[in-house]
């Protein structure tokens, strides 16, 4: 165990210091953050039956979706990818194998994550007056919060992932579903504001909590009138978050031991050709 730990962690460090030098992917980070900040400085209402601005119930609930498209959108692409570039089938001569690789992939995404959600933060407090924890619960909350929905979202990607077609089916594959969630989550605007049964579908997953948990860090308490139950639910925040990351483990290790297990070296010629074949490769 010490041993798969030890190679997950160098393994992900090489892929942090890959990701800080492509400068393509970490420009898309970035542009979600602009994106962000543009569209919490053309807001300028407060939440309905509060003093609170709507630009801050916008700003946490874009942290919120960051960590979610992270680990739902971000992580599957690229464990379909390294999976049609044969990665997997590596993975059976690497040390720490299937364990070693998820905890690189936990590392890179909890760090790329909290990163993100930092620089949005941080950025949206000197550029337009954005939300800042109060003090130290709110401080703690935002951890936790942060934390958990990390944990609850990125064995469910990995488990995604291990199932997805070619990258291309699997963006548009997921996409559709994950705007779906950011509608109806109560991210972008009061979940308040949408049909009863709505918010209960909302509610069986878990954008909607962690956009209710962060809000609870980042937003006054008078901003809790605007919550389904007129209160930040944080114990019910904790045990959907963790119900959904017991979920993610249980299916992701299984799944990509699967995966890996079907994989050979004819079966990645096959895709090799047939992706040179449809001009996705040079022949």
């Amino acid at each position: 165990m010490t041993n798969t730990w030890r190679a997950g962690l160098q393994r992900g460090g090489i892929e942090l210091r890959h990701l800080v030098r492509n400068g393509k992917e970490m420009f898309g980070h970035l542009t979600n953050v602009v994106v962000a900040l543009l569209v919490a400085a053309y807001i300028s209402d407060d939440v309905p039956g509060t003093q609170t601005p709507m630009a801050h119930l916008v700003l946490a609930g874009f942290a919120a979706y960051l960590l979610f498209q992270i680990g739902l959108i971000n992580l599957p692409q690229t464990l379909v990818t390294e999976r049609e570039e044969g990665a997997l089938l590596r993975l059976r001569a690497t040390p720490g194998g299937i364990p070693a690789y998820l905890v690189a992939k936990c590392l890179l995404v909890v760090v790329v994550a909290v990163g993100t959600v930092a620089l949005l933060l941080a950025a949206a407090a000197l550029l337009v007056d954005g939300p800042l924890p109060h003090g130290p619960a709110d401080w703690l909350t935002l951890l936790w919060v942060t934390t958990l929905g990390l944990l609850a979202v990125v064995p469910l990607g990995a488990a995604i992932g291990a199932v997805l077609p070619n990258p291309r089916e699997a963006l548009a594959l997921i996409m559709l579903p994950t705007m779906g969630l950011l509608i109806i989550s109560g991210t972008v605007f009061p979940i308040t504001s949408l049909p009863v049964p709505v918010q209960q579908v909302a509610a069986v997953f878990p954008l909607k909590w962690m956009a209710q948990g962060l809000r609870s860090a980042l937003l006054p308490d008078s901003a809790r009138a605007a919550e389904v139950a007129g209160s930040w639910e944080l114990p019910m925040v904790a045990l959907v978050l963790t119900a959904w990351a017991i979920l993610g483990f249980l299916l992701a290790v299984p799944l990509l031991r699967r995966a890996a297990r079907r994989e050979s070296g004819s079966r990645l010629s096959a895709r090799h050709r047939k992706a040179a074949q449809s001009g996705a490769l040079p022949t």
